[in-house]
């Protein structure tokens, strides 16, 4: 599932005045979507909660429950978990990792994950793709220039839709430089954790086997 909010910058301003609006729009939707929810204690630290069937909750330090609940196959701890990432970009709507502004702070407490795309990153895939005059990223380049261009007649290159050949082309692009893609992303949340770790929980999710799990 995907959640996309777009904040815009006006003339004049340093940041989209939106950007608080939509950062609460998307953290009530991630602190919602998943049954696990957190809950600080008085001491300050952060542990997971989940709602059980017989009414009781289970409760434990939030990273601990989280390497749980993707290791287990109790349905008890799987029913309505969804891991949530979220990826914002753009300094000039969120500032940086290393500082960041309220909106920032908002979302970094709502989600299990979130990655911030450098702009470094984004420069590099303009310069790869939209940029680039390689033959094998020529359908990706003629879709986004004919959607953002003055004399464009349909969108083929958006957040909705695309064209065919050039989602092939960026299939193929993400999967050759998957490594060197993983150093765009500063992780905000959870701290000091690698790309990798966040890749084996998808994984680890993506392969169990659901339906022996909610039949057992």
């Amino acid at each position: 599932m995907f959640e996309c909010k777009r904040v815009g910058v006006e003339d004049g301003m340093k940041k989209g005045p939106q950007t608080i609006e939509k950062a609460k729009q998307v953290a009530y939707v991630s602190r919602t979507v998943s049954s696990m929810q957190r809950i600080r204690t008085h001491s300050g630290a952060v542990h997971g909660v989940l709602p059980k069937s017989d009414g009781t909750f289970y409760t434990k330090p939030y990273e601990l429950l989280m390497e749980e609940i993707i290791a287990s196959k109790d349905p008890e701890l799987l029913r309505h978990f969804i891991l949530t990432v979220g990826v914002v970009s753009n300094h000039g709507n969120w500032f940086s990792k290393d500082n960041m502004n309220k909106e920032l702070v908002v979302l970094a407490q709502s989600y299990d994950w979130l990655l911030f795309l450098t702009d470094e990153g984004l420069a590099e895939f303009i310069y790869d793709i939209v940029l680039s005059k390689k033959p094998e990223v020529l359908a990706a380049k003629k879709a986004f220039h004919s959607s953002y261009s003055a004399h464009k007649t349909k969108n083929s290159f958006t957040k909705v839709q695309m064209a065919l050949d050039a989602d092939k082309v960026l299939q193929d692009y993400f999967r050759a430089n998957s490594k060197r893609i993983e150093n765009w992303f500063n992780i905000i949340t959870p701290a000091k954790q690698p790309m990798a770790t966040l890749r084996q929980q998808i994984n680890t999710l993506a392969n169990k086997n659901w339906l022996e799990i909610f039949e057992a």
